[in-house]
């Protein structure tokens, strides 16, 4: 589902409340036809969200922060796996560098390298194309698609023209979309 809409409209919010980070006004969320109040571990295992922040920690480097986050989910990642990573995400070199030391497009990328090696069903991911160059958005989309022909589930929010938010299955418009102002 591409959740879109004008800043301010309610995207965050919306999948703040679907990831159980928030409680809704009214209704529930439900998963699996249960409320996920009610088995909060077991969505939560079913379940990858990326928010705004990157959620690492700036002392430790990439491979110390994915190992941590898959070991925290009870999914460990080996050395050699997450090595192997950094290199498809781009990030060959930078490994052992603190996150504090990376630019935000290097921070987003190891965020975003959770998705790689995440055996989530459902994905909630808050413009996760923000600060990221063309060749890591071509990374992004075809990881996303793979999750997707795998039969998992992706709710996502962007402002970036995207190949992907095209060919979205649901798109859900928030607010009063902005009218596109021509530079004549």
């Amino acid at each position: 589902m591409y959740l879109r809409g004008p800043n301010g409209s309610g995207k965050t919010t919306l999948l703040r409340t679907l990831a159980g980070l928030l409680q809704p006004e009214s209704g529930e969320v439900l998963w699996n036809g249960t409320s996920i109040r009610r088995q909060r571990d077991a969505f939560h295992d079913e379940l990858l969200y990326l928010g705004h922040l990157n959620a690492l920690k700036g002392d430790l480097n990439a491979i110390e922060n994915l190992r941590m986050d898959n070991a925290v989910r009870n999914r460990p990642l080996s050395e050699k796996a997450a090595w192997r990573l950094m290199e498809d995400i781009g990030l060959r070199g930078h490994e052992d560098l603190p996150i504090k030391h990376l630019s935000q497009g290097q921070k987003r990328r190891v965020a975003l390298a959770r998705l790689w090696c995440s055996q989530a069903a459902l994905w909630i991911l808050d413009e996760p194309f923000s600060a990221l160059d063309v060749a890591a958005v071509e990374a992004l989309q075809a990881v996303i698609r793979d999750h997707l022909a795998r039969g998992g589930m992706v709710v996502l929010t962007t402002h970036q023209e995207v190949e992907l938010t095209c060919d979205t299955a649901f798109r859900v418009t928030l607010g009063q979309e902005v009218p596109e102002v021509s530079h004549a």
